[in-house]
């Protein structure tokens, strides 16, 4: 039901005529008239928020959607779930129980690494708990031949754990892989992608993450492997992230500036261990780092030429929206909430999500959601969460 016509059924229910109506909220029966027929939008969350008052009724109720506290989310039995296996390593280390099939485990990793990056997080959260046991069982039963699921299903858990705000068991899933990796370069390399992610707040990781790029390096660059090439370049954006975060500009410029030597060798279009790197990859990160400085008007520059690039249609779905989170965050920092509402609309109808599930995106629609100017979906998007 368009909401026009939830707000006359509520106003006839509590015996309410539109003049009267009207009064009770400031306005004009001609204006309350033009909304229940649908030939004028409630834009402002303010004015929702009153109608419902004098309604009875939720903000929620009268957009015709459920709430959604803010506090719900990582609080729910899918991360309970996934806190579960991680826990229960040591019984299934201890009593293995019947291993899958090699070929089998590999589809279904990385068949969880695919719904992962398309940004379908419940799914993902679905698959988990069942796959950190299988893996496991099959590491316990064949270390060498076991190796590879085993670090791929912790990383893509650890990326998981990270947008949800699960920093402790997220540092958990990352130091499993690490272990696993251990003795092998690659998957050191790969399980050191997402230990970067984690650890973006740490100055100590810079070092960490930086041996393992140069480890993983050609000696000749221009003799190196695209594969090569994509995790270190992936590794050295890592680095330069965690310099953006702790400030340090000129170190961030010098690593992006590195990285991008090597992400014009690789090109774009490849995702090479599931690092999707690229010169686009690059030029994203260039953005997140000026959002980082606080420095949005660089960064909005960076964004509007990174998106005109023909890399970034071909990144994945989850890379793509969490960098419109990020542009939209640069444009609340050059004061433009109107922009700013306009790519995270991108981004919700890219990857719901990413903007409804991670704290990060709900943190700037609510932002964007208190402005008076926000647009409507805004508005409504941002009360059904209960957010505002």
């Amino acid at each position: 039901m368009p909401i026009g016509r939830r707000v006359a059924y509520l106003r006839v229910r509590r015996r309410l005529s539109q003049q009267s109506f009207a009064d009770r909220i400031g306005k004009s029966k001609s204006w309350v008239d033009k909304v229940e027929r649908g030939v004028r939008s409630l834009e402002r969350v303010s004015t929702i928020r009153d109608i419902a008052a004098v309604l009875r009724v939720d903000a929620a109720t009268l957009l015709g959607r459920d709430a959604q506290p803010a506090s719900a989310v990582g609080d729910g039995e899918d991360i309970a779930r996934i806190r579960g296996a991680l826990s229960a390593y040591e019984v299934v280390r201890d009593r293995p129980g019947p291993v899958l099939p090699a070929d089998r485990l590999a589809r279904h990793v990385g068949y969880a690494w695919t719904a992962y990056q398309h940004a379908r997080y419940p799914q993902v959260v679905e698959l988990l708990p069942n796959l950190l046991c299988d893996v496991q069982r099959a590491y316990v039963r064949d270390p060498v031949g076991g190796r590879v699921a085993v670090v791929e299903a912790y990383r893509v858990t650890a990326a998981l754990l990270v947008k949800l705000d699960e920093a402790d068991l997220a540092w958990l899933a990352v130091d499993r892989a690490v272990a696993a990796a251990a003795g092998d370069r690659v998957l050191v390399a790969c399980a050191a992608v997402q230990l970067g992610q984690v650890l973006r707040a740490s100055a100590r990781a810079r070092s960490v993450l930086l041996a393992a790029a140069y480890r993983i390096a050609p000696p000749d660059v221009d003799a190196g492997s695209a594969q090569e090439l994509s995790l270190c370049g992936a590794l050295l954006v890592q680095a330069a992230l965690v310099a953006a975060r702790c400030g340090d500009e000129r170190t961030t410029g010098d690593l992006l500036d590195e990285a991008a030597e090597m992400a014009a060798r690789v090109g774009d279009g490849h995702d090479h261990y599931r690092t999707a790197f690229g010169p686009t990859a690059v030029e994203l990160a260039r953005c997140a780092a000026a959002v980082e400085w606080g420095d949005g008007s660089a960064a909005v520059v960076r964004h509007r030429q990174a998106i005109r690039r023909g890399g970034w249609r071909v990144l994945p779905v989850e890379h793509r929206a969490a960098h419109l989170i990020d542009a939209a965050r640069a444009y609340l920092q050059a004061d433009d909430p109107g922009n700013a509402a306009r790519v995270l609309l991108d981004a919700e109808i890219l990857a719901p999500y990413e903007v409804r599930r991670r704290p990060v995106g709900r943190d700037v629609l609510a932002e964007i959601a208190r402005d008076p100017k926000a647009p409507a979906m805004i508005a409504e998007l941002a009360l059904s969460l209960g957010l505002v």
